[in-house]
């Protein structure tokens, strides 16, 4: 309980349990109150001093007092949230353009290792950073038009400069060496790989190895790397357990073949019946 010491029945009180911008246009109105001499018994709440007052606020935007005196609330703008971002990306088109320069520049080129890397060398002469994501757009673009001569040179002279050693740059320069005949230099750079980044390597790595020698025709060269995937414990999928079998049998290890596609091929099989898909189960025996 509080006293409070008025003359009028009708006083203009500041808001203190409203907003900030009602607190400023709007005033409480005492409405009723039972005066003794000079005195008066207000009620406290939570905020401090609380008089019962009635507001009815119209829908043009105007509050209304008990008494009919009404006050009109100014319109306040909200301000939009302003983001701030701490780096900003790239234009993706830039490093496309870039890539595309890249790829027409090397299309007038000699296929001479020392004259190809001078180009390359003279195209990041001036660039701050390297530019990687240009060299590797480049490589897909190359790789889009067959052109594995070149895919071959980029994706050397990036890991010259210890740039893009990535396993898609591996897997782009592995499907290349396969394409331009280059087995030799395939298993070299595999034997690299599996050195580096023994517990790492993806199994789509090891498919690609598994294709590139049963491409050649180097069977026990697939057996090898597939001795290597189980020894990482590295499940083969069914295309690539289809060749390990199929290279068994072509060594003449009839019950590894069975063995390899009893493990790895999966139970049922789906095959095409007068237009519809079926799932129908697939015979242990089933060699290919």
């Amino acid at each position: 309980m509080a006293l409070c010491n008025f003359n009028t029945t009708r006083l203009g009180f500041p808001l203190q349990g409203l907003s900030k911008s009602q607190r400023k246009f709007a005033f409480f109105s005492v409405i009723e109150f039972p005066i003794s001499g000079s005195y008066c018994t207000l009620k406290t709440e939570r905020f401090g001093f609380c008089i019962r007052a009635k507001f009815l606020e119209k829908q043009d935007k105007k509050l209304e007092r008990g008494y009919g005196t009404t006050v009109k609330r100014e319109d306040v703008k909200k301000v939009g949230k302003k983001e701030h971002h701490l780096w900003k990306k790239n234009d993706s088109a830039g490093s496309g353009q870039k890539a595309l320069n890249l790829v027409r520049m090397l299309s007038g080129l000699p296929n001479e290792k020392e004259v190809v890397y001078g180009a390359l060398n003279k195209w990041v002469a001036w660039e701050v950073e390297f530019p990687i994501i240009a060299a590797a757009k480049a490589l897909q673009i190359l790789r889009k038009r067959s052109q594995w001569h070149r895919v071959i040179q980029v994706a050397k002279w990036m890991l010259s400069k210890g740039q893009g050693a990535t396993m898609g740059t591996y897997d782009t320069l592995l499907l290349a060496f396969d394409m331009d005949e280059r087995p030799d230099e395939a298993e070299s750079l595999w034997n690299m790989i599996l050195h580096t980044h023994t517990r790492s390597i993806p199994r789509r790595l090891f498919a690609r190895m598994i294709a590139l020698y049963a491409h050649h025709d180097l069977h026990d060269k697939v057996i090898e790397v597939f001795a290597d995937m189980e020894e990482l414990k590295v499940r083969p999928d069914e295309d690539t357990a289809r060749r390990v079998a199929r290279a068994f049998r072509v060594l003449g290890q009839e019950e590894k073949q069975k063995l390899i596609l009893r493990r790895y091929l999966s139970e049922y099989k789906y095959i095409y019946f007068n237009g519809e898909r079926v799932r129908v189960k697939r015979y242990s025996s089933e060699e290919d």
